[in-house]
């Protein structure tokens, strides 16, 4: 047999055999995120995507562990089923964060400087999100990005606090609330509303720091 007859073969076996599988509500959410992010991409005067979520730095052993984990996580996250809609919305957000590590697209405008930064929204949003510069505070600004979230498209900040990354998503809201801890697969979601404006913070920092951080925003 050679090997196109191989391959006939093996193609015939599993249309035959195979056991097919419907994809779940959450991993079709993960598939449908990721379609939206291209496309907002395409909009974006930036570095081809695919180049830019697929580079991995030379980090060496160290850091494929820890790819391997986020990996891990990411699966989890996108498998379990939310128990209601708070907990979907929860999922989706630490699902959001994850990937961001994950696929090393944290941010699309890499900026410690506000006033770069929050202009970079501008025309991308049909609002424009409060960005501060924490780092007087012990939370420098990394830089932002667009993620979507809930249907729609978000603006992403990301903070640093000593090592840890957290993803702050915004976007408009009424009413006003005070800072709420959540906890999700691991990770630590703080909510808030002000200004307008719906804030959650995701990362693996502590509670505390996370609410702190809260408080400083806006």
């Amino acid at each position: 047999m050679n090997e196109e007859d191989a391959d006939r073969a093996v193609g015939r076996l599993l249309r035959e055999h195979a056991t097919r599988h419907r994809a779940g509500d959450a991993l079709q959410s993960a598939v449908r995120t990721e379609i939206a992010l291209e496309a907002a991409g395409q909009r974006r005067q930036a570095a081809p995507p695919v180049a830019r979520r697929w580079h991995w730095p030379a980090w060496g052993l160290t850091a494929a562990g820890f790819a391997c984990g986020v990996l891990a996580t990411a699966i989890t996250l996108h498998l379990l089923p939310p128990t209601d809609g708070s907990r979907a919305l929860e999922q989706e957000l630490a699902s959001s964060h994850v990937r961001a590590l994950m696929v090393a697209h944290l941010t699309d405008v890499a900026s410690s400087d506000q006033h770069t930064v929050k202009p970079w929204f501008q025309g991308k949003l049909d609002y424009s999100p409060p960005v501060k510069d924490l780092a007087g505070d012990g939370y420098p600004l990394i830089g932002g990005r667009l993620d979507y979230v809930a249907g729609h498209p978000v603006a992403a900040l990301v903070y640093r606090r000593h090592g840890h990354l957290i993803n702050l998503f915004i976007w408009p809201a009424d009413g006003q609330a005070a800072p709420t801890l959540h906890s999700h697969q691991g990770y630590q979601l703080a909510h808030w509303r002000n200004a307008g404006m719906q804030f959650w913070a995701v990362s693996d920092l502590n509670g505390e720091e996370l609410q702190t951080l809260a408080r400083l925003i806006p």
